[in-house]
């Protein structure tokens, strides 16, 4: 049995063969080139900061140390903007994960008062918008303006975000919710009870979207916040690629003499850039490997007996 199979891998053609090997070098080299800027970065962060400066870190680190990341500790202002981007990854994201599901379960149940029309003015705001000077006024109105929830609150309710949980849920079998309601279940129940446990691809979709949404903003911060203590740490990022040269003088300095360091670990322009490049790149890729394995489960499977 087995030679058979083996025959059979064996009578690939020429042209089959050929098309494979084509197909693996190309997504070898798009991966490579997908990978390599991060792994330059991170290569260029525990090198030598000379050799970095440089440019002759290509593919391989030299003179490893650690030095860089242990003072960016120290970067005025990273801390602070650290915990802000943590707290509204973490607190908006959940609030529009939770959002999103009730929104998108409640416009799919036929006794909600004006469904269609609640539906379609949610989703009309995905098309028109007044601008940010409008946005701005309002924001401002709404005294949201230096204000932590200026990043929550604007974000809860997303249309895009509501459109596929409410597809979703359409594709859940109505069964579910019929017995759930015989057996004298309320909307809210059913919503936590049956639609919730059902619906956690969706919702770990969302959460990706949500959380890298959320980590990578700073235009919010920008019109906002003009209190240092509520900038984010992309924000914090945009200002220290500009202000680099500046603050390697503030790292060193903060750190002992220059001239007393070793060359290799002596704060650079370049050191700084990347440094803190994948100090705030870093966190939102751990998110991905947590939620993947939602995207491939059936959960569906069995959930109905035929």
């Amino acid at each position: 049995m087995g030679f058979i199979k083996k025959r059979k891998r064996q009578k690939q053609s020429f042209g089959d063969a050929t098309v494979s090997v084509i197909t693996y070098v190309f997504f070898a080299v798009f991966a490579f080139i997908c990978v390599y800027p991060f792994y330059y970065i991170f290569i260029n962060t525990i090198s030598s900061n000379e050799l970095s400066q440089k440019g002759l870190i290509i593919f391989l680190p030299h003179g490893l140390h650690i030095q860089n990341y242990l003072k960016a500790i120290k970067i005025p202002g990273l801390l602070d903007a650290t915990i802000i981007s943590v707290g509204r990854t973490v607190i908006g994201t959940l609030m529009t994960v939770i959002a999103t599901a009730f929104l998108g379960y409640m416009f799919t149940r036929e006794t909600l008062w004006h469904r269609k029309f609640w539906y379609r003015f949610v989703i009309v705001t995905m098309y028109f918008n007044a601008g940010i000077i409008p946005w701005f006024l309002t924001m401002r109105n709404l005294h949201l303006t230096n204000n932590f929830f200026g990043y929550i609150l604007p974000t809860i309710v997303s249309p895009f975000y509501i459109i596929l949980a409410k597809t979703f849920v359409e594709s859940i079998p109505k069964e579910l919710q019929q017995a759930a309601e015989i057996d004298g279940a309320g909307t809210m129940k059913i919503f936590y009870r049956v639609i919730m446990p059902v619906i956690k691809p969706i919702m770990a979709t969302v959460t990706i979207f949500a959380a890298v949404g959320q980590w990578n903003a700073f235009q919010d911060t920008l019109l906002l916040m003009t209190n240092n203590k509520l900038y984010s740490l992309q924000f914090i990022l945009y200002q220290y690629i500009n202000q680099a040269s500046s603050l390697k003088q503030l790292v060193n300095s903060s750190s002992g003499s220059a001239v007393a360091q070793s060359v290799a670990t002596v704060q650079t322009a370049t050191s700084i850039r990347m440094t803190v490049t994948i100090i705030v790149v870093a966190p939102i890729l751990l998110i991905y490997p947590v939620f993947q394995r939602y995207f491939v489960k059936g959960i569906m499977i069995g959930a109905v007996k035929g």
